[in-house]
């Protein structure tokens, strides 16, 4: 992903927020994680922010056994137990920074004195979401974005933003 405005001046608001979700007891953790994963979790969360991205978070979360393996699905009648996704610890992180990014960046435009953010592909999709799609170049308020972000954690949010998983959607500072 290009996240536009990821350099110094914005990751210090994105670790923000990740403490902030931490202090609060309302820090996402995927049922995808095994133990360890979870353990993992926000050391590497904040690592990749800090200093590098959301692909070597992803690859970090691939490797020791982070990410598990099967998970239970609920089916009629009971539950079945199917194979993970080779995919999870992507979606997982790719999703997760993005949130987290836009979070920081709604608190750096806030502290700048900028109130709206423009929606933009920070990722390139083969098939986009005609939804999604109809999003680009719009604006945002910086601070209902970061509100709602707050609130809809690891979940679907009320502005639509970053719009669900692998949509590619971000923010940038207009």
């Amino acid at each position: 992903m290009l996240f536009e405005n990821l350099d110094e001046r914005t990751r210090p608001f994105i670790v923000a927020e990740v403490e902030l979700d931490v202090t609060n007891a309302k820090l996402y953790i995927s049922k995808r994680l095994s133990e360890i994963g979870g353990k993992d979790y926000v050391n590497l969360l904040k690592e990749a922010i800090t200093s590098y991205d959301e692909a070597w978070f992803a690859q970090q979360l691939s490797l020791n056994g982070r990410i598990n393996l099967t998970e239970e699905r609920k089916k009629q009648g009971g539950y079945t137990t199917v194979k993970i996704p080779e995919t999870a610890a992507e979606t997982l992180a790719e999703g997760e920074f993005n949130r987290f990014y836009i979070r920081g960046l709604c608190l750096r435009a806030l502290d700048e004195g900028i109130s709206d953010l423009e929606v933009y592909h920070a990722k390139a999709v083969i098939s986009p979401r005609p939804n999604s799609q109809a999003k680009i170049g719009t604006k945002v308020k910086a601070e209902k974005l970061l509100e709602d972000l707050r609130v809809n954690l690891g979940i679907d949010t009320a502005l639509g933003l970053p719009n669900g998983p692998n949509s590619g959607l971000s923010v940038k500072l207009s």
